[in-house]
């Protein structure tokens, strides 16, 4: 796989039902996956070494973006959907990786601005159920 630009990976959030509408101004994104594990070492244990127990694990995933906002439409439903602290759909396009959906809360939501600059924003997202993920 060749270099990306990070610019084309996309976070969007439903609005209608299957209607996504892109999170518009978005500078930088950062998706985490993870997966906790559960110790089953015990005595009888193979030299001591520490075991897993396999699929038992949380999975989670966050996902946090920076930008500005361009677009009332998106301004309008993440505002929304942290205030109402409901989880909504959020679809993360990575372009040559996949397609992740599934429900988030809105876990952070700041806005700032300086006297000569533009308003900025920064969210972070929490998985709140199943995220699917979809190969390019």
């Amino acid at each position: 796989m060749t270099a990306q630009r990070g610019k084309d990976i996309l976070l969007k959030i439903e609005g209608a039902p299957g209607v996504f509408t892109t999170v518009a101004g978005l500078r930088a994104r950062t998706l985490s996956l993870n997966a906790r594990t559960v110790d089953a070492t015990d005595g009888d244990s193979a030299g001591r070494w520490r075991e897993l127990l396999n699929g038992a694990g949380v999975k989670s995933a966050a996902v946090a973006g920076q930008g500005i906002f361009r677009d009332a439409a998106s301004d309008a439903l993440i505002r929304e959907a942290f205030f109402d602290q409901t989880a909504r759909m959020w679809r993360l396009i990575v372009p040559d990786f996949g397609t992740l959906e599934g429900p988030f809360l809105i876990a952070a939501l700041e806005y700032a601005g300086e006297h000569e600059g533009e308003a900025t924003f920064a969210i972070s997202l929490a998985s709140a159920g199943e995220v699917t993920f979809g190969a390019a």
